[in-house]
C-alpha cells in the first residue's frame, strides 16, 4: 500500500523541478536573445519574464497569508503543488490582461539593449 506521504514526496520533488525548470527556461530564453532576435521573440520572452516575477510574488503573499498548520505535512505538500500550478496559470492571465505597460516597457528597453530593429 501506498502513503500519501510518498506521495507528498513525489509531489514536494516535482514541485521543486518545476520552480528549476521554469528559472532555466527562462535564463535560456535570454539566453537565446541577440540583435537577429525578432520583436515576437523578444516580446514573448518579456512576456515569460513578467509571468515569472508575477508568480513569485504570487507564491509569497500565499506563503505570507496562509498559516502553517501542525500535522499531517503530506496533505499540505500535495495542496502546495496544486496551488503552485494554479498560481501560474493566475500570473499568466494577470500579465495577458494587465501586465501591457510593464511589458511594453521591459521590451522597449531590452529591444534597446539588444540592438534588435523593428
Amino acid at each position: 500500500m501506498i502513503s500519501i506521504d510518498g506521495f507528498a514526496s513525489l509531489a514536494d520533488t516535482g514541485k521543486s523541478t518545476m520552480a528549476a525548470n521554469n528559472a532555466s527556461s527562462l535564463q535560456s530564453s535570454l539566453k537565446n536573445l541577440s540583435s537577429e532576435s525578432t520583436d515576437e521573440e523578444l516580446m514573448q520572452v518579456c512576456k515569460d519574464f513578467e509571468s515569472y516575477f508575477v508568480e513569485e510574488i504570487l507564491k509569497e503573499v500565499k506563503e505570507s497569508m496562509l498559516e502553517k498548520e501542525e500535522g499531517d505535512n503530506s496533505l499540505s505538500t500535495l495542496t502546495d503543488y496544486h496551488m503552485d500550478s494554479v498560481i501560474e496559470m493566475i500570473a499568466d492571465e494577470v500579465v495577458d490582461e494587465v501586465g501591457a505597460s510593464f511589458t511594453q516597457q521591459l521590451y522597449e528597453q531590452m529591444k534597446r539593449n539588444y540592438n534588435i530593429d523593428s
